[in-house]
């Protein structure tokens, strides 16, 4: 009996029919979840969550998300997001369709940096979405670009989503690896998005921005320049662990085997953090109970992504312990699929997955399962965990449920079922083919 893959089933019905049908938070439904699949391991039900709960406690990525929500809280209170985007329509506002170019650009800058598919579509959306409406896109066409682009945020490294298929793969692949293939695949999509803006913006006759809603370049660099500076945030951690700066300190320093040791899902959030306090100072609060009330308007962030996590990844073990893993390499040992209709299939249940759930959430619930059947069937193991994270950042794009899809109807004012066909159309369909080019090999990617 394939107890692990019916307490998987269990674990994801939960959580649909608790968050989608009930209405309610999905910390809610992830704690629901992990109790429904506990309860799979009788008698020892105990015994599995506590289980479920040490390995969460011991997981980084717990610990990592946390940082990563306090990362980007600062730099939205800060403004920093703000002056930055500023600075891309500087560049290329003057450019038809500019609006939509910086929001594919700022949204890929800003998932680099959170991580988050909904995240993104807010903080780049309520500076672009009004603007594209202005220069001549509708409402809805508005909202498909915000939500399609917010799926950026899962699809640039790191990522929660990222950190977790990391753990899954165990020693197939490294850290390094997967950063970089990811990244790769993320250009990809960044480059798919350009494309569709050049040819929508012929097809609807877009305008340009007109010069008097646009800062001169170099006021904007003047006023904001040093925003900038939070990238190195990222690009050191990156720089010092991966390629030839990092060859170059392990084997000629003495800091020899230290490089291997630095985490940079850790390290970034708190350069990126530390350097947008120290360039945003002038807007922190000032005295005591100022810091208490800015720190206390953070708290429901954490609370959200903390209990998401925590629940998913101890969910994760009980499914472990419940022997998942066996199960799935019995039933594909009788499937004898070939690697073209296991890589479509496997694209089409997470991107299903995918539209109620978070990215991170349906890669807990179904990311092992799908790396074990995509290597099963011969798919090197880098490009299987990419196109897995590939296929879950359709997660903005994919409709009924999406919170991306009603984020970015709410600052366009667009009607959230006028999305849904479009939003498959471009974007859902195409980045479902684009992981499945990389997993049956027709797209390459750095490793």
């Amino acid at each position: 009996m394939p107890l692990g893959l019916i307490a998987l089933g269990a674990f994801i019905a939960v959580i649909i029919v608790w968050n989608v049908v009930f209405k309610r938070n999905m910390g809610e439904a992830m704690l629901l979840g992990f109790l429904a699949t506990a309860l799979f391991a009788a008698p020892d039900v105990p015994g599995a969550v506590l289980s479920g709960v040490r390995g969460a406690l011991d997981e980084e990525v717990l610990y990592a998300a946390m940082a990563f929500v306090f990362m980007a809280y600062v730099i939205d209170r800060t403004g920093l997001i703000q002056k930055i985007l500023t600075i891309l329509n500087s560049l290329v506002g003057r450019i038809r369709g500019g609006p939509v170019l910086v929001d594919v650009v700022g949204s890929a800058a800003m998932g680099a940096l959170s991580g988050s598919n909904s995240g993104n579509t807010a903080a780049t959306g309520s500076f672009t979405g009004p603007w594209m409406v202005r220069t001549g896109w509708s409402p809805e066409r508005s909202a498909v670009f915000l939500a399609g682009n917010g799926g950026l945020g899962a699809a640039m490294p790191p990522s929660s989503s990222m950190v977790i298929m990391i753990g899954f793969a165990g020693s197939m692949v490294t850290t390094g690896q997967v950063y970089l293939a990811l990244l790769c695949a993320g250009l990809y999509q960044v480059a798919w998005r350009v494309l569709l803006v050049a040819y929508l913006v012929r097809r609807d006759g877009i305008r340009r921005a007109s010069d008097d809603e646009l800062q001169p370049l170099r006021r904007a660099l003047r006023e904001g320049g040093a925003a900038l500076s939070i990238v190195l945030g990222a690009a050191i951690p990156i720089a010092i662990t991966i390629g030839p700066v990092a060859s170059f300190l392990s084997t000629s320093t003495p800091l020899g085997g230290a490089i291997d040791d630095i985490s940079i899902l850790t390290w970034i959030p708190i350069l990126v953090t530390a350097l947008a306090l120290v360039v945003g100072r002038d807007e922190l609060p000032r005295g005591r109970r100022a810091w208490a009330e800015w720190l206390t308007a953070a708290m429901p962030r954490f609370s959200s992504i903390g209990a998401l996590l925590f629940f998913a990844v101890a969910a994760s073990e009980v499914l472990g312990g419940l022997g998942l893993a066996g199960d799935v390499d019995a039933i594909l040992a009788g499937l004898h699929l070939g690697k073209y209709v296991m890589v479509l299939l496997v694209g089409v249940l997470i991107a299903v997955v995918a539209g109620p759930l978070s990215s991170t959430a349906t890669l807990t619930a179904v990311g092992k399962v799908s790396l074990l059947a995509l290597v099963s069937v011969g798919v090197a193991p880098v490009p299987a965990v990419t196109a897995i994270l590939v296929f879950a950042s359709t997660e903005g794009a994919s409709p009924p449920a999406s919170g991306s899809i009603f984020v970015a109807a709410g600052i366009t004012g667009a009607r959230p079922e006028k999305m849904f066909l479009p939003l498959l159309g471009y974007y859902m369909l195409p980045i479902m083919l684009l992981g499945c080019l990389i997993a049956w090999g027709a797209l390459p990617v750095i490793s």
